[in-house]
């Protein structure tokens, strides 16, 4: 068994974020390439984002602080701390109200 601090991870990725020139840091905690199911702590400065770009696979995202929106085309779902989302399967884009962490969850095919 493994055991880590999500709310750790966090807060060290946040400030590696604001420290960096891109205003995101991300690490994952589980899986990886050699496995189905990736989860990786995100962190993203207030107005940073990622860009949009297709899902990999079923993924959810649940907003450990901050505000984000989730977007996809013309719809869009605004989460904080606490939030759980499902990511559609599209295209999407999240972009950081304020500073913001959260769990993306992935299961690729």
């Amino acid at each position: 068994m493994e055991k880590s601090s999500l709310t750790a991870l966090a807060r060290e990725l946040l400030g590696n974020a604001k420290a960096g020139t891109s205003g995101r840091s991300a690490r994952t905690v589980y899986g990886g390439h050699e496995r189905v199911l990736r989860q990786t702590v995100v962190a993203l400065t207030a107005g940073s984002m990622l860009d949009e770009h297709d899902n990999p696979g079923e993924a959810t995202v649940q907003v450990l602080s901050g505000r984000l929106v989730l977007a996809t085309g013309e719809v869009s779902w605004e989460g904080s701390a606490g939030d759980h989302l499902v990511v559609p399967n599209a295209r999407h884009s999240v972009k950081a109200l304020e500073d913001s962490t959260f769990l993306l969850t992935v299961a690729k095919p």
